[in-house]
């Protein structure tokens, strides 16, 4: 009976072996038309095609397209290097989820692309990419920071609220704190007198043409021109018998050149439970809610 000796994929010799076994093999998937043997006697090795006697095996598993695993006793394959795809699926991913959410509308999405290219990449490589696992680590962990996605949400913007609360009030201090400045210099310009209350904006502004952006409080959605009021009961006055702590000028919503006093004070504070309140010294102090009843108005 003929014997045949392969050559593994490992390129060691195995055999003898019959041509049953050969058949057998075929069948199986662990040979091929690539798959290299020699009869016994013959000198050289061929291609398994060039035997006629496996024709018919080979056309009974022709288009199967099965790549022959090793041979019995044969080493595995070396595994092929790792995708660089499927390794920045994953940090991006777990990148995500670190920042606590804040990159994680920009880093999930490409992680899940990542991971996905990586995965088709790997799968069509025959063995010569390696990390499947990790980039399906990346798809997963992509997939789970999306759906935290609202509880980061519900997290961070509170946090953002406050923060852009805080930067308005700070703008308004500075608003506040520039008009004050302002009526004290025109008051200096008037005989120390502080200016009529009828028109107090446009004085001020004509004064000082272009800095409209100090009347505006950032957390006003009034429409209105100004944001500010002036303490009527100054109109006129003279500096230096005004009381320093008295009211001169406050959050209010009446608009452009309003005037008056407790009665035009915000009955909703803009920055918390807060109104900034510029005095007549020129100093300034968010004043909480709860002081505003103690607040003096009459100079």
């Amino acid at each position: 009976m003929a014997t045949y000796t392969i050559i593994g994929s490992d390129q060691k010799q195995y055999g003898s072996v019959t041509a049953d076994d050969v058949r057998r093999w075929i069948a199986e998937g662990r040979l091929n038309e690539q798959s290299v043997i020699k009869a016994q006697g013959d000198t050289e090795f061929r291609l398994l095609p060039d035997f006629p006697e496996f024709t018919d095996a080979l056309a009974a598993k022709a288009g199967a397209g099965i790549t022959p695993p090793p041979l019995p006793g044969a080493a595995p394959a070396a595994a092929g290097k790792t995708s660089g795809l499927a390794i920045a699926a994953l940090v991006l991913s777990i990148l995500g989820i670190a920042t606590c959410g804040l990159t994680l509308l920009i880093t999930a999405p490409l992680a899940l692309i990542l991971g996905l290219v990586a995965m088709n990449k790997i799968g069509k490589s025959q063995g010569q990419l390696g990390g499947r696992g990790l980039a399906l680590a990346g798809v997963i962990t992509s997939c789970v920071s999306l759906a935290l996605l609202p509880i980061f949400a519900a997290m961070l913007l509170p946090a953002f609220a406050a923060a852009k609360q805080k930067a308005q009030s700070i703008n308004c201090v500075n608003n506040v704190k520039v008009l004050s400045t302002y009526v004290l210099q025109q008051a200096d310009d008037n005989q120390n007198h502080f200016p009529a209350a009828t028109n107090w904006c446009d004085v001020l502004l004509q004064s000082h043409t272009g800095l409209t952006s100090i009347f505006h409080c950032p957390a006003d959605f009034s429409g209105g021109r100004c944001s500010y009021a002036f303490n009527a009961q100054l109109a006129g006055a003279e500096v230096g018998k005004v009381n320093p702590s008295t009211v001169m000028i406050f959050e209010a919503a009446g608009g452009w050149n309003t005037s008056g006093g407790r009665e035009f004070m915000l009955s909703k504070p803009r920055h918390g439970q807060f109104v900034v309140v510029g005095f007549a010294d020129g100093s300034v102090e968010q004043v909480p809610e709860a002081r505003l009843p103690e607040l003096r108005w009459d100079p």
